[in-house]
């Protein structure tokens, strides 16, 4: 089932574009990040240029509503690389390995990066987004990453 759905989600981030840019195209930085609160990840695969692929695991690190769309306690998304404009934009394909059909079908989701005088707005959208995964949990996930990123990056970039 294709899902039409569009999720989005912005922040001013006291950073650099460039400063953000490198925190997603490093995994080692990226699983400090990325996850929202009460989440953890773990890369299994990062392979950062166009075609290039991923596969992330995140684990639910503490009691939720849901559960996982993986197992019970996880979701692993996997996916590729189709756009890499260094400190600008980075384009991603991916899906969740799940047997609920409400999961399946590839999600796209953009990162823009645009310099703005108090730091870089940071814009996440996604495109067909799998029915199964609630609007108002999406929304709160994707905040809580941006909210995550403007404490790991501010705190680099402002050393």
């Amino acid at each position: 089932m294709i899902s039409n759905r569009i999720d989005s989600a912005s922040q001013v981030i006291m950073a650099t574009p460039k400063a953000i840019y490198e925190a997603f195209m490093n995994p080692e930085t990226l699983v400090l990040w990325l996850p929202p609160k009460g989440m953890s990840a773990q890369i299994d695969a990062f392979e950062p240029y166009i075609g290039g692929t991923y596969k992330l695991t995140l684990t639910y690190e503490t009691d939720h509503e849901n559960s996982g769309k993986t197992s019970e306690n996880t979701d692993v998304a996997q996916g590729k690389f189709l756009e890499l404009v260094p400190d600008t934009k980075i384009v991603l394909a991916g899906n969740f390995d799940s047997e609920d059909p409400a999961f399946s079908g590839v999600m796209t989701q953009t990162w823009y990066l645009e310099a703005v005088t108090e730091g870089t707005k940071v814009t996440i959208i996604c495109e067909n987004v799998p029915e199964g995964i609630r609007k108002e949990d999406h929304d709160e996930g994707l905040n809580s990453t941006l909210e995550n990123l403007a404490s790991f990056v501010e705190k680099i970039d402002g050393e």
